[in-house]
């Protein structure tokens, strides 16, 4: 379907679907292939992106046991600190290609030709790929040979190594200071959609191998924005939808007030991309694997806090995001004298419970919401500005908040990267949502 209107409101009513079923998350726990040992197979196939146009792309697949289609990114690979880790590739490429894994050492890769910068498979030959996964943090996987064409293709993934810890899924690093409720992959790419055109039909001529070499990259110019390969608004949808067999990875994030979200962000791609998270700045405590600390031991005594994480090319980051609802000057629940509610603060000024900043509690809304007939409602809108709470909406708007939760946008600063072809909404955008306490977060 090549019409964008309609399959932007065909997309929308799926998101309305998988967020009324509460489904429309990515996993709290990263969703990915846990190690130690992987089978990969690069492999071409097809992408859909947000303009309606399939795009042949090359990407890595899980192969062997736990056999799935190409898809884009590549799978993510999630092992422990200390492990020693594998990763057999099955090279079904017309070209050679390889794997390279920045920030791990002493790589090494066997029944392989030697390339510039790792052991390469030629076509149909399958090598491994040995390390021990050192330092826990957020690291990328990508091609070694010609990165400029065959990341560009798809040939990227995320490595999530979890610390050696007694709980590794709640520390990225080992240490108080990287605690966190839950955490989220952001790996932003981009696309020129051209070179993957150029690339087909390479790919179908007598000698592939030739004409891919041939391929110019050097008058590339992205048109296409992704986060976890899909462009907005196909990344607040599920997991592994059967209509994205090549996208898996969705975007969506979600939590309640209060909890720490740690944001793992990869640059992927060509490009620098400024992340930008509104509903308050996340604190970033991780770059390229390492903690941001002064010494051993120190924690992230030397985290930055701001608004916009600016993810260049290559180059990882970690940051929590928290939203407290600390300073609104409103309660954000109903001042109703038929239905009180109390607000009893902790130690930090927060109800234990309903994570109230009590300080603002009783205070009224200040501002008088307009009437039914004098505002459009955006999909969004519960009905009401209270958390938790949903209001009268016209037929045929609102609809899409079935929790009554905030919904804050998460998408790149540079405008242009907003849109599929330059048509907006799209691009690398998703959304973040805050969830009454009591809503379930899988």
């Amino acid at each position: 379907m090549n019409n964008p209107i309609v399959r932007f409101a065909r997309l929308l009513g799926q998101a309305a679907v998988c967020l009324a079923l509460g489904i429309g998350s990515a996993a709290a726990a990263i969703t990915g292939l846990t190690g130690p040992n992987f089978s990969l197979a690069a492999q071409a196939d097809y992408i859909n992106t947000g303009d309606g146009q399939s795009i042949y792309s090359w990407g890595y697949a899980a192969s062997g046991v736990s056999a799935s289609a190409m898809q884009y990114p590549g799978p993510t690979l999630i092992v422990n600190q200390g492990e020693t880790v594998t990763v057999t590739l099955a090279n079904q490429l017309p070209v050679p290609t390889s794997i390279v894994f920045p920030g791990q050492e002493g790589v090494t890769a066997t029944v392989s030709t030697p390339g510039l910068l790792a052991g390469e498979a030629q076509p149909g030959v399958t090598t491994t790929y040995t390390f021990t996964a050192g330092r826990p943090g957020t690291y990328m996987y990508h091609s070694g040979t010609r990165p400029d064409l065959q990341v560009e293709m798809g040939l990227v993934g995320a490595l999530i190594v979890r610390p050696a810890v007694a709980n590794p899924l709640k520390q990225a690093y080992g240490h108080t200071d990287s605690a966190f409720d839950y955490e989220y992959l952001f790996l932003l790419t981009e696309m020129d959609a051209k070179i993957h055109q150029q690339a087909e039909s390479a790919s179908l001529s007598p000698s592939p191998q030739v004409d891919l070499d041939k391929i110019d990259t050097s008058n590339y110019f992205s048109t296409l924005w992704f986060i976890n390969g899909r462009n907005g608004t196909d990344t607040l949808l599920a997991d592994n939808l059967p209509t994205l067999p090549t996208q898996p990875y969705s975007a969506l994030a979600r939590a309640h007030p209060g909890d720490k979200v740690l944001l793992r962000l990869i640059g992927g791609g060509h490009d620098l991309h400024p992340f930008h998270h509104h509903g308050n700045n996340s604190v970033q405590i991780a770059r390229d694997g390492r903690l941001l600390g002064s010494t051993p031991g120190a924690g992230a005594d030397l985290a930055t806090s701001n608004y916009t994480i600016a993810v260049a090319p290559g180059s990882t980051y970690d940051a929590i995001f928290t939203w407290t609802g600390k300073g609104l000057g409103w309660d954000i629940f109903p001042n109703d004298p038929a239905t009180p509610h109390t607000c009893t603060p902790d130690a930090n000024g927060f109800d234990p419970t309903s994570r109230e900043w009590c300080a603002d509690h009783g205070k009224p809304l200040p501002v008088a919401l307009p009437g039914q007939l004098d505002i459009n409602n955006g999909p969004f809108w519960s009905g009401s500005p209270f958390l938790g709470t949903a209001g009268s909406l016209p037929p045929g708007q609102g609809g899409f908040n079935a929790n009554a939760g905030y919904f804050f946008m998460w998408h790149s600063h540079t405008e242009k990267e907003l849109t599929n072809d330059n048509i907006f909404p799209g691009g690398m955008m998703t959304m973040f949502i805050v969830e009454p306490v009591g809503v379930p977060i899988k």
